[in-house]
């Protein structure tokens, strides 16, 4: 399993199971489904029926569950997905000033979550995969905080995990839409930044 090495590498983790990530993204039918699980668990959380993912991805419930044979194999391989995405943006945006690459990292960590109640799950869950997930996301975004600390931008009596727990709070919480979402999420990110 591999994990981020930093802002630098573009690394990730693979999710678990018989086929790697890249083998089932060949298959077709279970690339349809990742995408199709993101709608149900980006609506129904990480409790979405695999009956549900399958009927949306247009393929039988068996397919899904050569693939996938519980809900949380689905789900860990999509988590997988999104966490590889966190740490290509981190190497994104490495280049920007330094306030402006960590909102940018944590406005795509807040938009490239598979749902608002998976991402607090995932923070506070022990698994395997969960933990590499966290490793990574820690690894990739953390030095942006780093930096923006450094250069005195953001608040020092703070870490990386205090931020990630502070967005992922705000993006558990349901909104009236997405523009009261990152207005509040402003706001909370006001009493980060310093030297203005």
């Amino acid at each position: 399993m591999g994990v981020a090495g930093g802002v630098g590498q573009a690394g990730g983790v693979e999710a678990t199971g018989d086929q790697d990530t890249g083998e089932r993204c060949a298959d077709g039918p279970a690339d349809g489904a990742d995408a199709a699980a993101r709608e149900a668990f980006a609506e129904h959380g990480a409790e979405a029926s695999l009956e549900d993912v399958a009927r949306r991805a247009g393929v039988g419930i068996g397919t899904l569950y050569r693939n996938f044979p519980t809900r949380r194999d689905l789900f860990e391989s999509v988590y997988a997905d999104e966490v590889n995405a966190l740490c290509r943006a981190a190497v994104e945006v490495a280049d920007r000033e330094p306030w402006e690459a960590l909102t940018a990292w944590l406005d795509r960590f807040t938009g490239n979550m598979v749902t608002k109640r998976a991402v607090r799950e995932a923070l506070n869950d022990e698994s395997d995969i969960f933990m590499a997930c966290r490793e990574s996301m820690y690894a990739a975004g953390g030095p942006l905080l780093v930096r923006a600390q450094k250069t005195g931008v953001a608040r020092a009596d703070m870490d990386f995990g205090d931020l990630l727990r502070m967005v992922a709070g705000i993006t558990a919480t349901a909104f009236e839409d997405d523009a009261q979402r990152d207005r509040v999420l402003s706001i909370a990110l006001d009493g980060v930044r310093t030297g203005r």
